[in-house]
């Protein structure tokens, strides 16, 4: 869909709904009223009363709003009850976003249940989304507070609710970019409370949101999350239906009621890749692998435009390959995702997400020097070049190993991994006995990186020789010939990893990946060494790629040269042809 093709004709739909009259000439009451002495039914008046104020406050507040916002909360409401999805597109990815450049850059957006639904009549589920974007603009532009954290988890409840009605599906349809991002900031805001909690009770300085926070242990639980993500996929049916699709079946026949929908469908899609990642966050790697066993990664899906989720499966994807040692797959898959980045960034460029892809496509490019580092694979020349330009001297630092290359390790993988956390609520009582989770995880890691420490100064040996003894090699490095053994046997193990080539991620192939092999023989060490020969093909393709699109940019820069040029060339051939025919003559 191109988003630039979306026009809105805000003044004709205002002038077909017509304009909401709000009055203004009641008063409103300013002091509390004491209820003491008054019976009930003087008590219900001045509830009554109290709300028809408080509504006439919200009526006044939604008539100050600027035009150009009260008329697209309008025209948005009226696009949703319509479920016109092309229209909403526009609204969510376009206008929202122009308007909030313009009026609410560093700015809440209008109060949802205050001045909004007075707007729209008090319609809950356009009010329930609309909390749900005022809440993500919170967290983006804005610093939330505990309340408002509260609150939000509040709002996704109503939502989820109203989804997962078992007395009728929901009739609505959502474009899959909103359905994406809905799926996203949940798990990012569950994200944020978590760290956000652990921050609090870590420094232990404010004992009013400490308490606030004991008293409510169920508000943005872990349960709670995977729960409604779970609930998702059960009710679309959604594995059923992808397996269906691999086996070349129909997935209506086994779809239901509700995965039937285009809403339950797209969220159920969109709930595997979210427990990708929760459980990514959570340190169970092998766990998140398993929750793709329906995604065929091989093979595009209809959901492959929506970039942030194919942004999500890979970097996470990847990122378990990374912790569990297979850095070939980990590879592959960061460098797919990179290629692509790269091959759209022109059109990155012009997304409101901008910034996060250029984020996340620098922490993919950090957790690639990482693996290239402990697993030497030969990259794409465009990704090598990148790779070298970001990370270049990271990277060399690394390869060279020793000890000096472990504080490189740990600053790339701080900066790139996710952000960990913890599956339930901290110790209050005991700040110190709560374990950062991120700090255990770069443990583990390290402790694997440092097995690996004196391979490259071994590859770099062991190249040199077909046939070596184990002593002679030992003095060479200055090591205990026993202490070598180990560490030979460490090479030997580490150059062996599972590969994936089909079926589930899970799966794969125990392949050796070092271009380097050995065997021991008592004190004798044999090596063989693979030469991957370079495609020639491959490169001279690439550089006459190259050659044709700076001859077009040339002869773009310089039309009217040649164009004379041209001319030149046919009056040559003419006279050619003249003297050719004079001579037969």
């Amino acid at each position: 869909m191109d988003n630039e093709q979306v026009a809105y004709d805000y003044d004709d739909f205002i002038q077909k709904t017509g304009d909401y009259d709000f009055e203004d000439d009641e008063p409103l009451a300013t002091d509390l009223i004491d209820n003491e002495g008054y019976d009930e039914e003087q008590l219900l008046q001045q509830q009554q009363l109290f709300q028809r104020q408080l509504q006439l406050q919200h009526q006044q507040a939604a008539a100050q709003l600027p035009d150009a916002v009260r008329n697209f909360i309008l025209y948005f409401h009226h696009c949703l009850k319509e479920n016109n999805v092309y229209d909403l597109h526009g609204c969510y990815e376009n206008s929202f976003n122009r308007l909030t450049e313009k009026f609410y850059k560093n700015t809440p957006w209008p109060d949802p249940h205050g001045v909004v639904a007075a707007l729209v009549n008090n319609d809950q589920p356009f009010v329930t989304l609309y909390t749900e974007m005022y809440y993500r603009h919170l967290y983006a532009k804005l610093q939330p507070t505990l309340e408002d954290r509260f609150a939000s988890y509040d709002n996704y409840c109503i939502w989820f609710n109203y989804i997962f009605d078992s007395s009728s599906p929901a009739d609505m349809e959502l474009p899959t970019n909103w359905a994406w991002d809905v799926i996203d900031e949940f798990i990012y805001q569950f994200n944020s409370f978590a760290l956000y909690r652990s921050r609090i009770v870590r420094k232990s300085h404010n004992e009013e949101e400490i308490q606030q926070l004991r008293d409510h242990p169920q508000t943005w639980s872990t349960y709670t999350v995977l729960n409604v993500l779970y609930s998702f996929i059960q009710k679309s049916r959604i594995n059923e239906q992808l397996e269906a699709i691999k086996e070349g079946r129909d997935p209506d026949e086994v779809a239901g009621e509700d995965g039937s929908r285009s809403l339950y469908k797209t969220f159920g899609y969109f709930s595997i890749i979210g427990l990708l990642r929760v459980h990514t966050l959570l340190g169970d790697f092998t766990l998140a692998l398993k929750t793709m066993e329906g995604i065929d990664l091989s093979k595009k899906s209809k959901y492959a435009r929506v970039a942030g989720a194919q942004f999500t499966i890979y970097y996470y994807v990847g990122f378990c390959y990374m912790m569990m040692r297979r850095y070939s797959d980990a590879i592959k898959a960061f460098s797919h995702i990179l290629l692509y980045i790269s091959r759209t960034k022109s059109f990155h460029n012009r997304s409101a997400q901008y910034d996060s892809v250029t984020k996340r496509s620098e922490q993919m490019y950090a957790l690639l020097a990482i693996c290239v580092a402990l697993c030497p694979t030969r990259l794409d020349d465009s990704i090598h070049t990148t790779l070298r330009e970001k990370n270049g001297e990271q990277l060399a630092r690394m390869q060279r190993g020793g000890e000096e290359s472990l504080p490189v390790f740990e600053e790339l993988f701080s900066f790139a991994c996710p952000k960990f956390m913890s599956h339930g609520p901290p110790d209050y009582d005991n700040p110190a006995n709560n374990i950062d989770p991120l700090q255990h995880h770069l443990k583990v890691f390290m402790m694997d990186v440092q097995k690996t420490m004196l391979a490259p100064t071994l590859r770099s040996y062991l190249k040199l020789y077909t046939t070596m003894n184990i002593e002679k090699l030992a003095t060479f490095l200055e090591m205990d010939p026993e202490e070598l053994r180990s560490a030979l046997v460490v090479f030997k193990q580490k150059s062996r990893q599972v590969r994936w080539t089909e079926g589930s991620l899970l799966d794969g192939e125990m392949v050796n990946i070092s271009d380097l092999d050995i065997s021991l023989e008592g004190d004798l060490i044999n090596i063989s060494e693979a030469r991957i020969g370079r495609k020639f093909g491959d490169w001279f393709l690439r550089n006459t790629a190259k050659y044709y699109a700076v001859q077009d940019t040339i002869l773009n820069k310089y039309p009217a040269k040649q164009e004379e040029k041209e001319h030149k060339d046919k009056r040559r051939e003419r006279r050619e042809k003249n003297a050719e025919k004079n001579a037969n003559k």
